[in-house]
């Protein structure tokens, strides 16, 4: 492996403007007076600076692509790949994690409510829940494998382990905080459990159940990938992450975790936008 080579003494007075250049740029467009686009067009600045500065950075230093390809190169793999990542992003996101996030936070959820009607089930069900949060992931992925096969089925079936315990726990969290004023309230309307849990206690815990959605959104993705590792067809981005390491093809391994990341942040940012639609009515949005 070729060792870095120093910088001369141009090159280092210009890598220390174009930094300064990059912080005094970032920082203008963040001392702008608050409105609807600066903070997403701060960000999307600090994003291009950060790009520029690894692709000049890989190149001064001259550091292998083995180690850390160039942004240019990762572009390129996403461009000459994209039926294949097309490919590998149905097989995984499409079919394991948005089915196995449906089921898993479903069943936290429908769980939640059930501990909840029923007290003594709490004593039962809740240290299963608690312990299936423990089981590594490393552990039960292969037995999935094993169980369910090497396609989609092995994958859903590892989210939903993943993602049950903090749907479940979360929404014990939310039901429990409606406020034992309101409570009494709806008792003096003569409202029985059904028409409580569905106008105070399930509105006042959408907000803890959101929080274990947009959790669950990042767990799921990571699980599924992991889980491709130990078994999978000739198709997806765990799958595409471990067969190109081996080939030592690194452009083509960045541009799958770039489809993983850009995945998992649009969850994110829907569910989060979907939030705000939802909880209009919450103190933490009204202001925004």
């Amino acid at each position: 492996m070729a060792l870095p080579t120093p910088l001369q003494g141009g090159d280092g007075l210009r890598l220390l403007a174009i930094l300064a250049l990059a912080q005094c740029s970032v920082r203008q467009l963040a001392e702008q007076p608050d409105s609807r686009w600066s903070g997403p067009a701060t960000a999307g600045l600090f994003g291009l600076w950060l790009l520029y500065l690894w692709e000049l950075g890989v190149t001064v230093f001259e550091v292998p692509r083995v180690l850390l390809p160039a942004p240019s190169l990762i572009v390129q793999a996403l461009w000459d790949n994209t039926a294949t990542l097309g490919g590998d992003f149905v097989q995984t996101v499409l079919k394991s994690v948005l089915i196995g996030y449906l089921l898993g936070n479903g069943l936290g959820v429908l769980t939640g409510i059930a501990i909840d009607r029923a007290p003594f089930l709490q004593r039962g069900l809740q240290p299963v829940a608690a312990l299936t949060s423990t089981v590594p992931l490393v552990g039960v992925a292969p037995i999935a494998v094993m169980w369910f096969g090497f396609y989609w089925p092995s994958k859903a079936a590892v989210i939903v382990l993943m993602t049950f315990f903090p749907a479940l726990i979360n929404t014990l969290a939310g039901l429990e905080a409606a406020g034992k004023l309101e409570r009494e309230l709806m008792h003096s309307y003569a409202a029985g459990y059904r028409r409580t849990l569905l106008w105070l206690r399930l509105p006042t815990a959408l907000p803890h159940i959101f929080g274990a959605l947009k959790v669950n959104a990042t767990l799921s993705l990571i699980g599924a990938i992991v889980a491709e590792f130990f078994g999978s067809p000739t198709a997806g981005l765990g799958f595409r992450i471990s067969t190109e390491a081996a080939r030592m093809n690194m452009p083509l391994v960045w541009a799958a975790i770039v489809v993983a990341a850009l995945t998992g942040s649009g969850l994110y940012a829907l569910l989060s936008r979907l939030e705000r639609r939802v909880n209009f009515w919450h103190p933490a949005f009204r202001s925004r």
